[in-house]
């Protein structure tokens, strides 16, 4: 067993027992339920609707490297510029290229999963350079010292009362402010933070192959605010996230809003195609897009795998999924939690240290029934076990054990020798990890295969 497993195991003991972590999560999910079905009424047929983005995204992956080129083509026109990024460190080193170019000295962020996956606030504290994150709950979450717990609502796993009591401990406000003058607090402190700093960074929601833009989906205004007050901005992208046409815009944004907070669109929708043009009064000077592969042409080389890419990240899996709402984000581990984190992490990093994230599922099918673009998520984490097997990423221990359970299951008359005696003794001395948070587990002396044949024989 691995650290990385161990880890999972130990962490998620302790928060499947938190029922007070669980009263949290299960309040803020039902928020998103109560409103995603709202939301879905938008569309005319919305099964429709996700298996065209479903041939959206397809189309796009399957010519991925067509449509980065033309997304680079537009962008250079425009006065962009484009760093190809084959792993973390070389998307690190080229932003603290473009921040010791700059003299910078503080960095405004947005919400970004692929600047977590890249561990990007780490790396520019370590060279010296303040980073800021300006969305509401990733703020929180830098303050608490937090990775984000969820890949929407980074602060789910808080409470009100939670981050009121954060907001005294580390900004000396009083301890018992509402939502609101918490908000404002927030608001107080980044308006500074944006005035301050010389470069802005932030993820994308799309990449705009036809017009070389980028798309960026946001509730607070804060993207905006970190691409266009700084002189410099930086964006940093996985390459996954290439849509063929802004046409196609039309379906993506409506369709990740409703399944991400059940909102018809969301607040702020923005398009960014390069860094200020002549004659224009506002924008940074520079602009920089970092495509980052990072282990995602892993995936795509993986014909059965690749239908993962295909992800916009609604955080819809994550909600819908009994494990994830029972041990919370952090349990993972990993940048990418949920269903789809179990999916990509192994691809992403090391299949035989992050297998059994695959395992860590009931395989309900629930994932793949709410996924905005229809990926069959509970088969490819089957696939991720099979996978695993395959490269032998698994123990002689295991495959005996299940060897002996195959053979067992297919022969009626082992299934029934010593029901009673060996399997008891079994589950007391093998099978443990049930009875450790459970009741036992006691066979009865006869199977429903006996019990059966006696009953008929004795009509």
């Amino acid at each position: 067993m691995g650290q990385a497993s161990e880890t999972f195991q130990a962490k998620s003991a302790i928060k499947a027992a938190d029922l007070e972590h669980r009263r949290k999560i299960r309040f803020n999910i039902g928020k998103y339920d109560a409103v995603v079905p709202i939301g879905k009424q938008q569309f005319l047929d919305v099964e429709l609707v996700r298996r065209k983005a479903k041939v959206t995204k397809w189309k796009a992956i399957e010519s991925l490297d067509v449509h980065l080129e033309e997304f680079e083509r537009h962008l250079l026109k425009r006065g962009g510029k484009v760093i190809w990024a084959e792993n973390a460190e070389d998307a690190q080193a080229a932003i603290g290229e473009i921040c010791r170019k700059h003299d910078c000295k503080t960095v405004v962020k947005s919400k970004s999963m692929v600047t977590e996956e890249i561990h990007l606030n780490d790396y520019l504290q370590g060279i010296g350079i303040e980073s800021v994150e300006t969305d509401l709950g990733e703020y929180i979450q830098q303050l608490d010292g937090e990775a984000p717990y969820h890949i929407v609502t980074p602060a789910m796993h808080k409470s009100k009362e939670d981050v009121a009591r954060l907001f005294a401990e580390k900004l000396n406000t009083p301890p018992n402010l509402t939502p609101e003058e918490l908000t404002q607090v927030a608001r107080v402190n980044l308006r500074a933070k944006y005035t301050a700093a010389e470069v802005g960074v932030t993820g994308a929601n799309f990449i705009i192959a036809d017009t070389g833009g980028i798309a960026v989906t946001e509730n607070e205004g804060n993207a905006r605010l970190s691409c266009a007050w700084p002189k410099v901005h930086i964006v940093v992208v996985g390459i996954e996230k290439v849509i063929p046409s802004i046409d196609d815009l039309a379906l993506f944004w409506p369709l990740l809003a409703t399944y991400g907070t059940g909102q018809k669109v969301t607040v702020y929708n923005t398009i960014i195609s390069g860094p200020r043009q002549p004659g224009e009064t506002d924008g940074p000077q520079e602009m920089y897009v970092i495509l980052l592969d990072n282990g995602r042409t892993n995936i795509l080389a993986n014909p059965t795998s690749r239908e993962s890419l295909y992800c916009i990240r609604c955080g819809a899996c994550l909600n819908a999924c009994p494990v994830y709402k029972n041990i919370g984000g952090h349990a993972y581990g990993t940048t990418y939690s949920g269903p789809i984190g179990s999916v990509i992490t192994p691809h992403l990093r090391e299949m035989d240290e992050w297998k059994h994230l695959s395992y860590a599922s009931s395989l309900c099918g629930n994932c793949t029934d709410v996924c905005a673009v229809k990926i069959n998520l509970h088969e490819l984490l089957l696939e991720n076990r099979h996978e695993a097997v395959q490269q032998g990423a698994s123990s002689f221990g295991e495959r005996m054990a299940w060897k002996i359970w195959k053979t067992a299951s297919l022969n009626r008359s082992l299934m029934n020798a010593g029901n009673y005696r060996i399997k008891n003794w079994m589950m007391k001395n093998l099978f443990t990890a049930w009875s450790n948070h459970r009741p036992g587990l006691t066979f009865p002396a006869k199977t429903f295969n006996q019990q059966w044949k006696a009953r008929q024989s004795g009509r």
